[in-house]
């Protein structure tokens, strides 16, 4: 048997403990990754799971919507049409006034909320936030337990109220019925987006010789805009589905809103509910909800204020 010269042997030696070191820590690494691979498909599963879960009446509604009328009547009911229909569609587009005049009546009442919200939380929101306004912190908490009280209490002084002033059963008055509801959260959700903006971008807008009309608009209301976006979607999905106070101020067949409607077309036949143009009416409804959402989200996002001041 050869021998192993010296020096080789101790080169061996010296290698091997750092050998056996590498092999330990490339094991720990494989098992750190294999646990947080198996926590990414766990995190994973869990979010597909509540997400089936989120979707799965819509995509039941849809399914009914396009069935026959007698086979979305069937019980016990079959989950999957076995025959496609546009019926119920049919049905609901020539109801009474016809569907585009309630999408029409839908569309001026959140379009008007939309503008009062804008129009009163804007400023307000920008006065609370930049101006030493005396005893601003009070009035604050006030407006704020203005959303402790349920709305259904206030509906009836407010309808007699806007029957003597001529705003009951009219597109205006249930904006401004809506806006009420929103005005408190719509106030909350601008102060602290203009709270968020440093002062420096204001200050330098002074010194350019800007006023405070011009700091806000100019300035202030670019950098906010995720904020305003937030009002404008909250105004928009709580005006477009609000229902009590709609079917309270609304009297009148052709200035019925979305969820009006959508009690009138269950009815079916004697007395029934009539499944079919039900489902079809609540996919008709939030369409208008998802669409505004899709449009609006890439400016609902965080940290848009990333590097403004350097």
């Amino acid at each position: 048997m050869s021998s192993i010269p010296s020096g080789m042997s101790a080169d061996i030696a010296a290698d091997a403990p750092a050998t056996t070191q590498w092999g330990r820590t490339g094991e720990q690494s494989v098992a750190v990754g294999s646990g947080a691979g198996d926590r990414r498909y766990l995190i994973g599963a869990v979010c597909f799971a509540v997400m089936a879960l989120m979707l799965a009446p819509i995509v039941l509604s849809f399914f009914t919507s396009i069935k026959s009328p007698s086979e979305a009547s069937q019980s016990p009911p079959n989950y999957l049409p076995h025959t496609l229909s546009i019926a119920n569609y049919d049905k609901i587009y020539h109801f009474q006034a016809g569907l585009p005049t309630y999408l029409s009546n839908s569309i001026n009442v959140a379009a008007l909320t939309i503008l009062f919200c804008l129009l009163l939380a804007v400023p307000a929101g920008y006065g609370l936030a930049r101006f030493k306004v005396p005893g601003k912190e009070g009035w604050f908490l006030l407006l704020l337990a203005g959303m402790m009280i349920p709305y259904q209490a206030l509906l009836l002084p407010l309808y007699l109220m806007f029957s003597k002033l001529g705003l009951a059963n009219t597109h205006l008055g249930l904006a401004i019925v809506h806006t009420l509801l929103q005005l408190p959260f719509s106030v909350y959700v601008m102060r602290h987006a203009f709270e968020a903006v440093p002062n420096e971008l204001e200050e330098a807008a002074v010194i350019d010789g800007c006023n405070s009309f011009q700091v806000l608009w100019r300035v202030l209301l670019p950098v906010v805009k995720a904020g305003v976006v937030t009002v404008v979607l909250f105004a928009f999905i709580t005006s477009w589905n609000e229902f009590l106070a709609a079917l309270i101020f609304m009297n009148k067949e052709t200035q019925f809103t979305i969820p009006i409607w959508t009690v009138s077309v269950r009815t079916g036949r004697l007395g029934a509910v009539d499944w079919g143009a039900l489902q079809a009416s609540v996919i008709i409804g939030i369409l208008p909800c998802i669409l505004v959402y899709v449009l609006l989200q890439k400016y609902y996002v965080s940290g848009f204020l990333s590097g403004a001041v350097k």
